[in-house]
């Protein structure tokens, strides 16, 4: 089983069964970052975010959750230096681009370390706030849940806030178009590693790939700008 593990094939597996994962936690992340769109004030992604932080069941996905994303990295990082290592000078030889081979899966090292720094100013932002170190902003709002007055923490006043500064959007686009970009080949290329792929799949799920890529891309970064441009108090 290790021996398995720690072959191409093995790694190429994990990043495969990990990048599914943290897939399905994007489009349920996408969907309650929606609800900061709805403009009543915040009381929606509240409620929506009270949910996802007293759920046990997300309480237990949520290490899953870390342990996905840190083996999605080091396996990442594992198989793009060893397949250069194989290749050796031959890749520097002609000078000419691989025909048949995008640009993304060319660079998915440099679009993995730009999604990862997004990752580092997302949870820095937000998940360290909102779990280990609160903030003023965090202070309890009432919102209706299911037609029961509930007292949560303002999640949506901490990241109205956030989307207030014109850097930190910027570099959220830059992140939700790095993250596009690397979803449009790891999307067609994990079902191909897990076997769910022939010449006719390969083609639909590229082309599903690239537009499950784009929509999360511009759904995050769109949020981020709008939330800058028509959702700041007066």
């Amino acid at each position: 089983m290790s021996s398995t593990l720690g072959s191409s094939i093995g790694k190429k597996l994990l990043m495969s069964i990990s990048g599914l994962f943290l897939i399905l936690f994007l489009i349920v992340h996408l969907t309650v970052n929606s609800l900061l769109l709805v403009p009543d004030g915040g009381d929606l992604f509240n409620a929506g975010a009270h949910f996802m932080a007293t759920n046990p069941a997300i309480r237990v996905i949520e290490p899953l959750l870390a342990i996905g994303f840190l083996v999605h990295i080091i396996y990442g990082v594992k198989l793009t230096l060893e397949n250069r290592k194989a290749r050796g000078p031959a890749r520097y030889a002609s000078g000419k681009k691989t025909t048949g081979v995008t640009w993304a899966s060319q660079n998915m090292l440099v679009l993995g370390i730009t999604v990862a720094a997004f990752l580092v100013l997302h949870i820095a932002n937000f998940w360290v706030k909102m779990k280990l170190t609160g903030d003023p902003l965090l202070e309890h709002t009432t919102v209706d849940i299911a037609g029961v007055p509930t007292e949560v923490e303002n999640a949506y006043a901490l990241v109205n806030a956030t989307f207030g500064y014109l850097w930190i959007v910027v570099v959220y686009v830059i992140g939700a178009v790095g993250l596009a970009i690397h979803l449009s080949h790891g999307f067609w290329s994990a079902f191909q590693t897990i076997g769910f792929s022939n010449l006719k799949w390969r083609k639909r799920l590229s082309v599903l790939g690239n537009i499950f890529a784009w929509i999360i891309g511009i759904g995050f970064s769109s949020i981020a700008v709008l939330q800058y441009l028509f959702y700041q108090p007066n």
